[in-house]
C-alpha cells in the first residue's frame, strides 16, 4: 500500500487533522479521520494504524498541557471510561456498531443543536459524579468500539464552558489515559500485524505537527469562537454518525 498514492492522499490528511483535534481544536472532529482513511483500507484498519500514533500525539499533548487541565472533570471521567473500555473489548463480538453510531449520532447531532440554539441548562455547567462517569464509560465504550470517543467527551465537558486551553488540556489527558489503555486489548484482538505498524511508523512524523498547529489556533482562538466552533463539530459529527449508523443498517433515508 506504501506505493499507492491514495494511501498518501488520505492518510496524510487525517492525520493532520486528527492532531489539530488533538491539540484541542474542533473537538470531535477527529472522528472523520477513520472515514477519510477508510477511501483506500477497511476501517478497522484504519483505526489499528491510527492508534500508535494517537499514542504519540498524546505524548506530545500531555507535554504541551500538563498542569493545564480541569483535575476534578478528570477524577469523575476516567474511571467510567476504564469500565467502558472494558465492557468494549468484552463486546467485541457481539455489539452492533450500526445501532450504536445512531444512538451516539442522535445524542451528539442533539446535544450540539442545543448548545448552538443556547438552550443549554445552567444545572449541567456544574461537575455531577453521576454524568461524569456515565459519559467517562460512553466514552471510553465508544472509542473502543466505534474510535468515537469524543462526542461523549464533548457532551460532558461543553456546557462548563471552561477557558479554550483549559477544556483543551482535559480533552487531551483524558484521550491520553484512554488510548494507552486501548493499547493491550487491541493487542489481543491481533490489530497491530507488521504491516499496519509499518504504515504506522511511516505516517508518525506527522503527529506533532499537527497537535501543534491545533494549540497554536486554541491559543489564537476566542472563547465564544472556540465554543460555537466545537458545538458546530459535534452537531456535523453526530449527524455523520447517525447517517453511517443508518446506512449501515440498510435504511433508505
Amino acid at each position: 500500500m506504501l506505493d499507492n498514492p491514495w494511501f498518501y492522499a488520505t492518510s496524510i490528511p487525517a492525520v493532520l487533522l486528527y492532531g489539530i483535534a488533538k491539540g484541542g481544536f474542533g473537538g470531535a472532529v477527529a472522528i472523520l479521520s477513520v472515514p477519510m482513511m477508510a477511501l483506500v483500507m477497511p476501517p478497522t484498519q484504519a483505526a489499528a494504524i491510527l492508534l500508535p500514533i494517537l499514542v504519540v500525539m498524546d505524548a506530545v499533548v500531555v507535554k504541551t498541557y500538563w498542569g493545564v487541565f480541569d483535575g476534578r472533570a478528570l477524577r469523575l471521567l476516567l474511571p467510567g471510561a476504564v469500565v467502558g473500555i472494558g465492557i468494549g473489548y468484552v463486546t467485541a463480538d457481539a455489539m452492533s456498531d450500526d445501532y450504536l453510531r445512531i444512538l451516539v449520532g442522535l445524542l451528539s447531532l442533539g446535544f450540539g443543536a442545543q448548545q448552538l440554539l443556547g438552550l443549554q441548562s445552567r444545572a449541567s455547567s456544574e461537575h455531577r459524579p453521576i454524568a461524569g462517569s456515565l459519559c467517562g464509560a460512553l466514552a471510553g465504550f465508544t472509542s473502543f468500539s466505534i474510535h468515537a470517543g469524543g462526542p461523549p467527551l464533548t457532551m460532558y465537558l461543553l456546557p462548563k464552558r471552561l477557558p479554550p486551553l483549559l477544556f483543551a488540556g482535559t480533552a487531551g489527558m483524558f484521550f491520553a489515559v484512554v488510548n494507552a489503555l486501548k493499547l493491550l486489548p487491541y493487542y489481543a484482538l491481533g490489530q497491530f500485524t507488521a504491516d499496519n505498524l509499518l504504515y504506522s511508523l511511516v505516517l508518525v512524523p506527522l503527529a506533532p505537527l499537527g497537535v501543534a498547529l491545533g494549540h497554536y489556533l486554541v491559543r489564537r482562538s476566542g472563547t465564544h469562537f472556540y465554543y460555537t466552533l466545537i458545538s458546530f463539530f459535534l452537531a456535523v459529527v453526530g449527524a455523520r454518525l447517525l447517517w453511517e449508523g443508518v446506512a449501515g443498517l440498510g435504511v433508505t433515508l
